[in-house]
């Protein structure tokens, strides 16, 4: 595996240190369990902003985020909030007038997503800040999952579920339920309700 060598200024500004390295192919990592990272759990998210002090409210204000020390080397504007057991990292853009403007709001889009007490509360929240959502209602052999997808300030999509609803079942490795479709899942939920109708038939 061939390697070179980074200006690791550019990657995590003036002001930071560390190794920039070089990681092997995806296949080579996926061959092997032993080859995975030693990872413990997730740390934070990084967002770039059009403006630092608007997200800063809205993380604060909407979801309840409190601002944290940040340290001071960085030469480059930002915030960090905590919550919930994970970090959000606000870096100001450099070029804000430019930055993609999101309207519309697309549950298959890059979100991040939060379990809640009452969706009806934080519908009601949204509501009353006039923030725009889009609300989804997913079924799993009879369980129902509701989801409330809105943006943030820079168009970043955030998600509020019970996803907690469902359970975690691991598949194993190159189970073919992982890449499951969406027209063969259809079909067989259509198979299954054609085939109640008979089963009660042939009961009765």
């Amino acid at each position: 595996m061939s390697s070179s060598r980074l200006d690791t200024s550019k990657i995590m500004g003036k002001g930071a240190t560390g190794k920039v390295g070089v990681l092997a192919s995806p296949s080579s990592i996926s061959s092997s369990s032993a080859a995975t990272l030693p990872l413990t759990s997730l740390n934070h998210i990084s967002l770039v902003c059009r403006s630092v002090e608007e997200s800063l409210d809205f993380y604060q204000s909407v979801l309840g985020f409190f601002p944290i020390r940040r340290p001071g080397s960085f030469d480059f504007d930002g915030a960090w909030l905590f919550n919930y057991g994970i970090g959000i990292h606000l870096l100001q853009s450099g070029d804000p007038e430019n930055m993609p403007q999101k309207e519309e709001i697309n549950p298959k889009d890059n979100h991040i997503s939060f379990q809640c007490e009452s969706l009806a509360m934080v519908e009601k929240k949204l509501k009353e800040t006039g923030i725009k959502y889009v609300q989804r209602t997913v079924e799993e052999g009879g369980i129902l999952v509701d989801q409330i997808f809105f943006h943030d300030p820079d168009g970043f999509m955030i998600e509020i579920c019970n996803c907690e609803n469902l359970p975690v079942i691991p598949l194993a490795a190159g189970d073919a339920a992982a890449r499951v479709c969406y027209k063969q899942a259809r079909c067989a939920v259509k198979q299954q309700q054609q085939q109640k109708p008979q089963q009660q038939l042939s009961s009765a």
